[in-house]
C-alpha cells in the first residue's frame, strides 16, 4: 500500500440500524519506528480480550514482537490529523492479506472499517488478487468482514481463514 488519500464519503449500512453515519476520508501514512508504543497501545487496547477469549496470554513483549512481524508493511490509519487505527497488508500465498487491522474504539462503528476495507478491496482487485484475513472466532469484526463479501473457507480451534474474491 503506498501513502494514499480517499476522499470518497462511507456510504451508511442500511441494515445495521445502531451505526453512527459518518462522512469518513482516510488516509494512510507508512508506519515507523517512532509509532511502537502507538501501536502497542492500540493492539493491547483491541486484542487482549478477544486473545483472552481464545484462551491467549500475552506479555508486552509478545504484543511488541506481533506488530515488528512484517513491520513493513504497517501503515497507520489517519482521520484528518487523528492517528485512529493500524492496517497491516502484504502478500501471502499470492493473495493480498490483511495481517492486522485494529481501529481504536472510539472511532469503531462510524464507518472507517467499511472505508478501509473498500481501499483494500480495489487494491485486490487491481492486482488481480483475492483479499484474504484470519479473524479469532469469538472476534465482532467477524460480522464487518461478511458485511463486505468474505467467507469464511475454513475454521480452526482458534480463528476463521476468510477470503473475498472481486466477482
Amino acid at each position: 500500500m503506498t501513502q494514499e488519500q480517499s476522499s470518497t464519503p462511507c456510504k451508511e449500512a442500511k441494515h445495521n440500524p445502531n451505526r453512527q453515519q459518518t462522512n469518513v476520508t482516510i488516509s494512510f501514512v507508512k508506519a515507523g519506528y517512532q509509532d511502537i508504543g502507538f501501536l502497542t497501545y492500540l493492539r493491547k487496547l483491541t486484542m487482549e480480550s478477544h486473545l483472552k477469549k481464545a484462551g491467549i496470554e500475552m506479555s508486552d513483549e509478545q504484543h511488541v514482537a506481533r506488530i515488528h512481524e512484517h513491520f513493513n508493511d504497517s501503515f497507520l490509519i489517519k482521520l484528518g490529523h487523528s492517528t485512529v487505527g493500524l492496517i497491516k497488508l502484504g502478500i501471502e500465498n499470492g493473495s493480498l492479506h490483511i495481517r492486522q487491522f485494529q481501529i481504536l474504539p472510539e472511532y469503531q462503528n462510524k464507518g472507517i472499517g467499511d472505508k478501509v476495507l473498500l481501499v483494500c478491496k480495489r487494491k485486490a482487485s487491481e492486482q488481480g488478487r483475492s483479499l484474504t484475513l484470519n479473524v479469532l472466532l469469538d472476534n465482532p469484526a467477524k460480522q464487518l468482514y461478511l458485511r463486505h463479501g468474505f467467507v469464511i473457507e475454513q475454521s480452526d480451534s482458534l480463528q476463521h481463514f476468510m477470503r473475498f474474491t472481486s466477482p
